[in-house]
């Protein structure tokens, strides 16, 4: 690390969870910026989220939340751009207006549209209040997140594409994407319809940043 990261690091902490797939995000963009903040494990299925002294911090009762300086930030995507105007290189998004608006349609495609859909809160609602089995709860996750996919393999085949989802440099949507691929991995969803996402996902892992902000590589992973 730099002087400059090591100095922002020694004044963040990043609230977690390996499994978490908004913290992942996070944590590729701590990665590719270089920064290492102190973690502080919180376990989602032990509720952990909902103490009061986590809520003070993050009234949404989610994660990732990312203090720095005493102030703290939730909600991924915030978190993300935060970062991102902290520390300007490399830069999570295009220069250009059009190729911004191109890197966050399909950014928020997932984080927006797919993410919140499989949500363990909302399973839970789904199993818990609503009454719905496992076999149901499992069925709507996979056609949501099928459908999401369908629409984001459509978008990054496009010629301009590169080799990630915006030319050959990592974008936000590449961080919103890797995880959202490894939730799909988790719930044995079929990839095969989705080739250029699965070509992408190939390159993405053998970039340090997005292979060492595997759940699995977490210190709290189970």
């Amino acid at each position: 690390m730099s002087s400059n990261t090591t100095a922002l690091s020694a004044n963040m902490m990043l609230y977690t969870y390996f499994r978490s797939s908004a913290a992942f995000r996070v944590r590729i963009a701590l990665n590719l910026k270089g920064l290492k903040p102190e973690q502080v494990f919180v376990h989602l299925r032990k509720q952990e989220q909902a103490a009061d002294k986590y809520r003070e911090l993050n009234p949404q009762a989610l994660l990732p939340t990312l203090v720095h300086e005493g102030h703290a930030i939730g909600q991924s995507l915030a978190i993300i751009e935060y970062l991102d105007e902290l520390v300007r290189e490399p830069p999570l998004l295009p220069h250009d207006p059009l190729g911004r608006a191109r890197v966050r349609q399909i950014a928020y495609a997932v984080a927006c549209e797919m993410h919140p859909l499989g949500n363990m809160r909302v399973q839970n609602y789904l199993r818990d209040t609503l009454g719905h089995s496992e076999a149901e709860v499992l069925a709507w996750h996979r056609y949501w997140l099928a459908l999401g996919l369908e629409a984001v393999e459509k978008m990054v085949a496009a010629p301009h594409s590169g080799k990630l989802c915006h030319g050959d440099d990592p974008t936000l949507a590449d961080i919103c994407l890797i995880p959202q691929m490894a939730n799909a991995r988790r719930i044995e969803l079929s990839l095969s319809p989705y080739p250029t996402l699965l070509k992408i996902e190939r390159i993405a892992y053998k970039i340090a940043a997005f292979d060492e902000a595997q759940p699995k590589k977490q210190p709290d992973a189970e």
